[in-house]
Protein backbone atom coordinates (compact mmCIF):
# COMPACT_ATOMS: atom_id res chain seq x y z
CA UNK A 1 0.00 0.00 0.00
CA UNK A 2 1.22 3.46 -0.86
CA UNK A 3 1.40 5.70 2.18
CA UNK A 4 2.06 9.34 2.85
CA UNK A 5 5.82 8.81 2.98
CA UNK A 6 5.89 7.61 -0.63
CA UNK A 7 4.19 10.79 -1.82
CA UNK A 8 6.51 12.94 0.27
CA UNK A 9 9.60 11.22 -1.12
CA UNK A 10 8.33 11.67 -4.68
CA UNK A 11 7.60 15.34 -4.02
CA UNK A 12 11.06 15.82 -2.49
CA UNK A 13 12.68 14.26 -5.55
CA UNK A 14 10.62 16.48 -7.87
CA UNK A 15 11.53 19.55 -5.83
CA UNK A 16 15.25 18.69 -5.91
CA UNK A 17 15.18 18.14 -9.68
CA UNK A 18 13.35 21.44 -10.14
CA UNK A 19 15.77 23.27 -7.85
CA UNK A 20 18.73 21.83 -9.74
CA UNK A 21 17.13 22.90 -13.03
CA UNK A 22 16.41 26.41 -11.75
CA UNK A 23 19.91 26.92 -10.37
CA UNK A 24 22.13 25.13 -12.87
CA UNK A 25 20.55 26.09 -16.20
CA UNK A 26 21.52 29.18 -18.15
CA UNK A 27 18.48 29.22 -20.43
CA UNK A 28 15.55 31.24 -19.07
CA UNK A 29 12.99 28.74 -20.39
CA UNK A 30 14.75 25.90 -18.54
CA UNK A 31 14.77 28.00 -15.36
CA UNK A 32 11.00 28.45 -15.67
CA UNK A 33 10.59 24.71 -16.18
CA UNK A 34 12.53 24.12 -12.96
CA UNK A 35 10.30 26.55 -11.07
CA UNK A 36 7.21 24.80 -12.43
CA UNK A 37 8.55 21.44 -11.23
CA UNK A 38 9.03 22.89 -7.77
CA UNK A 39 5.48 24.26 -7.74
CA UNK A 40 4.11 20.90 -8.86
CA UNK A 41 5.95 19.16 -6.04
CA UNK A 42 4.31 21.56 -3.61
CA UNK A 43 0.93 20.71 -5.15
CA UNK A 44 1.64 17.02 -4.67
CA UNK A 45 2.42 17.67 -1.00
CA UNK A 46 -0.79 19.65 -0.55
CA UNK A 47 -2.97 16.96 -2.06
CA UNK A 48 -1.17 14.12 -0.25
CA UNK A 49 -1.44 15.77 3.15
CA UNK A 50 -5.08 16.57 2.53
CA UNK A 51 -5.81 13.00 1.49
CA UNK A 52 -4.14 11.40 4.49
CA UNK A 53 -4.95 13.93 7.23
CA UNK A 54 -8.40 15.32 6.37
CA UNK A 55 -9.96 13.40 3.47
CA UNK A 56 -13.42 14.83 4.13
CA UNK A 57 -12.32 18.42 3.41
CA UNK A 58 -11.17 19.73 0.03
CA UNK A 59 -8.83 22.44 1.33
CA UNK A 60 -5.66 20.88 -0.07
CA UNK A 61 -7.12 20.40 -3.53
CA UNK A 62 -8.53 23.94 -3.57
CA UNK A 63 -5.21 25.42 -2.54
CA UNK A 64 -3.41 23.29 -5.16
CA UNK A 65 -5.71 24.68 -7.86
CA UNK A 66 -4.96 28.19 -6.58
CA UNK A 67 -1.22 27.47 -6.88
CA UNK A 68 -1.75 26.19 -10.44
CA UNK A 69 -3.58 29.41 -11.37
CA UNK A 70 -0.82 31.58 -9.86
CA UNK A 71 1.82 29.49 -11.66
CA UNK A 72 0.00 29.96 -14.98
CA UNK A 73 -0.06 33.72 -14.45
CA UNK A 74 3.62 33.68 -13.52
CA UNK A 75 4.53 31.74 -16.64
CA UNK A 76 2.55 34.04 -18.92
CA UNK A 77 4.26 37.16 -17.52
CA UNK A 78 7.65 35.45 -17.49
CA UNK A 79 7.37 34.27 -21.08
CA UNK A 80 6.31 37.75 -22.17
CA UNK A 81 9.43 39.19 -20.52
CA UNK A 82 11.63 36.51 -22.08
CA UNK A 83 10.18 37.14 -25.54
CA UNK A 84 10.75 40.89 -25.17
CA UNK A 85 14.35 40.31 -24.10
CA UNK A 86 14.89 37.82 -26.92
CA UNK A 87 13.67 40.35 -29.47
CA UNK A 88 16.02 42.95 -28.03
CA UNK A 89 19.18 40.87 -27.43
CA UNK A 90 18.59 37.70 -29.54
CA UNK A 91 19.35 35.23 -26.72
CA UNK A 92 17.64 33.85 -23.62
CA UNK A 93 20.67 33.34 -21.40
CA UNK A 94 20.05 34.49 -17.84
CA UNK A 95 23.66 35.65 -17.56
CA UNK A 96 23.12 38.26 -20.27
CA UNK A 97 19.91 39.67 -18.85
CA UNK A 98 20.98 42.89 -17.18
CA UNK A 99 18.44 45.19 -18.79
CA UNK A 100 16.49 45.77 -15.57
CA UNK A 101 19.56 46.75 -13.50
CA UNK A 102 19.58 50.42 -14.43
Amino acid sequence: MIGLAHYLVLAAILFCVGLLGAIAKKNAIAVFMGVELMLNSVNLNLVAFNRFLHPEFLGGQAFAIFVIVVAAAEVSVGLAIILALYRRKANTSVDDIDLLKW
